[in-house]
């Protein structure tokens, strides 16, 4: 185990989940590097695991990753965890697994609990093409700008989201998409309380309405992707916009495209501006 990094998932809420192999190589490794030393500590105290725990976050894993080198260098083995699920999914890590590998040392990916996989296997929406987005932007500006850009995205697509931004994120869902697109939250996933709501973003705003404790626990949510018809009048907007660009400013251009073949006139430019790039 000498020289290697190993990506190690932990459960999203059922200790039971943790695989034999990932107890395995978290009690053989030399170093953790955990997203929560707190976090992680409690898990390896109910497994019985003593090893070295250091802390690698968002604020600090770039100057982290050096020091993780030094181990490697030293001979030591190496495990990365987050505080749930698979490290790197929309959890710390990038900048230390491409430190690593370029340094030529072996990374080693456990497989395990994602709740983005978890969620979508059990949502009832078309899983043989799907896109992970992760979390959209806190600020309603931004997040409205990301949704506009996926308004033709014919694949599900599935985010992560905060209790205290469900409400803002599904009343932007249904600006963009419109009312009737269907959706699925997953929320306090492999937990006790673990529950899917399905629906029209409406309803499903209704019911976390209803009850202030269901806006509660983490969640993963799922929106149906667009129809085929619409993806192809997407394509063939920015087709026109694309014609008509060197006649007329862009934003002129796509408005026009959008007046002809539907859709969001912005989502058309960024669409634009995206292939000339």
């Amino acid at each position: 185990m000498s020289g290697t990094l190993y990506i190690v998932p932990t459960p999203i809420g059922n200790l039971g989940d943790i695989s034999a192999r990932a107890l395995e190589v978290l009690a053989a490794v030399d170093v953790i590097a955990a997203e929560d030393t707190r976090h992680t500590r409690k898990l390896l105290n109910h497994f019985g695991i003593d090893t070295k725990a250091v802390s690698l976050h968002a604020h600090n894993e770039n100057q982290r990753s050096a020091q993780m080198l030094n181990y490697l260098e030293d001979g030591q083995s190496l495990a990365l965890v987050s505080d749930a699920g698979t490290p790197l999914i929309s959890d710390p890590g990038y900048p230390l697994v491409t430190a690593v590998r370029q340094a030529g040392y072996e990374v080693v990916a456990l497989p395990g609990p994602c709740a983005a996989i978890t969620a979508l296997s059990a949502a009832g929406l078309a899983t043989d093409r799907f896109c992970f987005e992760g979390f959209l932007p806190a600020k309603n500006a931004g997040r409205i700008d990301v949704l506009q850009g996926l308004a033709a995205e014919s694949r599900t697509m599935v985010f992560y989201e905060s209790p205290r931004r469900i409400i803002d994120t599904l009343t932007a869902v249904a600006e963009v998409f419109g009312e009737s697109r269907q959706l699925v939250v997953a929320k306090e996933l492999t937990k006790r309380f673990e529950t899917f709501i399905s629906g029209t973003p409406v309803e499903v705003i209704d019911w976390f309405q209803d009850a202030e404790e269901r806006q509660q626990g983490e969640m993963v949510v799922m929106v149906e992707g667009a129809p085929k018809e619409q993806d192809q009048d997407f394509e063939q907007a920015v087709h026109l916009a694309k014609k008509l660009q060197p006649l007329m400013p862009p934003k002129q251009a796509a408005g026009i495209a959008a007046e002809t073949f539907g859709g969001k006139k912005n989502a058309i430019y960024k669409a634009m501006m995206a292939e000339e790039k």
